[in-house]
């Protein structure tokens, strides 16, 4: 019997499951069901008290709203874990389902977590529709600096290629965020600036951060982060450092030899060109002014 069937008969036995799955690949079922179920592969578990406010689903382009509440447990969904930003822009997927016959289902929702509370030993998260994305401003924008993102689909750059990254055990760390060792030979200064940290092992393992600054001060080499890592990291834990990219075009000809998928418009006319003017000076034949 299908789930519409089922319901049509006018006595059902329906509830809710979620499926969380993180950008890890780790995936949490979850149902306001009394017991747990499992389909797709997944388990989904009726002890963490998990609820959804009523879901608000419109025609149209309007983004889908809804709010999921639950109980922070440490198997599932834990404070550490959201501390360190593992369940932002989750994939979320929602089922309405028939708990004596699980293959009678249907799915009410696909989004992405939004906005992710926590207070009083819960978590409220905001869940964000398939046509959030639509809020997005796309298209070219006409600059000097590359629009692409290093390694991607438009720049091309593979960084798993030799020299643009490594691995490395962690030796001294301050604050979370700035990150001291005496040996990291064969990298120019300045090397992984704009570039990324990926935690390898540890605690922390997973979390990727943004380097702010790499230089070098009496002999040993520091790398600086942005914003420090939201977990606890330590002397010993594995890390892998990339390289960065300041989006110019000398850096893109030089440092990755990728000047055929340069994403700018390195010579597009500035401001200064408001002001000018015609003058009998110089060569006026309409050429190319960086030939």
């Amino acid at each position: 019997m299908s789930l519409q069937q089922h319901l049509q008969t006018g006595l059902t036995s329906v509830c809710r499951c979620w499926a969380v799955t993180r950008r890890d690949g780790r995936v949490f079922g979850f149902t306001d069901h009394d017991e747990g179920l499992s389909f797709e592969g997944i388990e989904f578990k009726a002890d963490t008290g998990l609820t959804a406010s009523a879901l608000q689903q419109v025609t149209g382009l309007a983004v889908d709203n809804s709010e999921a509440v639950g109980a922070l447990s440490g198997d599932a969904v834990t404070e550490a874990d959201i501390n360190a930003g593992r369940f932002d822009g989750a994939e979320v997927v929602a089922w309405l389902v028939n708990w004596r016959d699980v293959d009678a289902r249907d799915v009410q929702f696909k989004g992405s977590i939004g906005e992710l509370k926590r207070a009083d030993g819960a978590f409220h998260a905001e869940l964000r529709g398939l046509s959030e994305v639509l809020n997005t401003p796309v298209g070219r924008v006409y600059q000097k600096p590359c629009q692409a993102v290093l390694g991607d689909g438009t720049c091309c750059v593979d960084l798993t290629a030799a020299g643009y990254r490594t691995d490395i055990a962690v030796e001294q760390v301050e604050a979370g965020r700035v990150f001291r060792f005496k040996q990291l030979a064969g990298f120019d200064d300045r090397w992984f600036e704009r570039g990324r940290l990926e935690v390898r092992t540890g605690e922390a393992e997973g979390l990727v951060a943004m380097v702010k600054n790499d230089r070098t001060e009496d002999g040993v080499r520091v790398i600086e982060l942005w914003e420090e890592l939201r977990m606890p990291i330590v002397a010993g834990d594995m890390v892998m450092i990339e390289a960065g990219c300041d989006k110019r075009i000398e850096t893109c000809r030089l440092k990755f030899q990728n000047i055929a998928n340069f994403q700018g418009f390195p010579h597009i006319p500035g401001e200064d060109w408001l002001m000018t003017y015609p003058t009998e000076a110089g060569a006026n034949d309409g050429g190319s002014r960086y030939s």
